[in-house]
């Protein structure tokens, strides 16, 4: 199974985040449609459908392309993701209106080493489970 290792490392990496955000827009739908709460759904989930789940397929073909030799543990790998992706939403959610960040600096103090611990085990062990079931690493 040495054919199209790259097309392999990028599904690997799109699995969890579309399974998230799958159940993320289901329930977005369902509080906005059943529930009448007035979130703009639209412009809430623009940058996790678009990029989230790509970004996170290249970083793996990336991880599969540095080699046994030149590559960091893949937990650590997905954990320098989220400081591609961190700046990134923020930026976005801000041009967008979606939510003052800098309203909230003790929200983002607590938040960020949460979500990093949380990137790091996903890696870890669910993006590593799918790299070493389709063959990756």
């Amino acid at each position: 199974m040495n054919k199209h290792l790259y097309l392999r490392a990028y599904l690997a990496g799109i699995a969890l985040p579309t399974m998230f955000l799958l159940i993320g827009l289901s329930v977005f739908i369902i509080t906005r449609f059943v529930y009448h709460f007035p979130v703009a759904i639209e412009r809430l989930l623009v940058f996790p459908m678009a990029l989230v789940p790509n970004l996170w397929g290249a970083w793996n073909m990336l991880y599969a392309r540095l080699g046994p030799g030149h590559r960091l543990p893949l937990g650590i790998h997905g954990a320098v993701l989220f400081f591609l992706v961190a700046p990134i939403g923020l930026m976005v959610a801000r041009a967008l209106d979606i939510w003052t960040v800098t309203a909230m600096p003790t929200f983002i103090l607590t938040a960020f080493p949460v979500v990093l611990i949380v990137y790091y085990l996903a890696w870890k062990h669910i993006v590593g489970f799918f790299n070493r079931l389709l063959s990756v690493a």
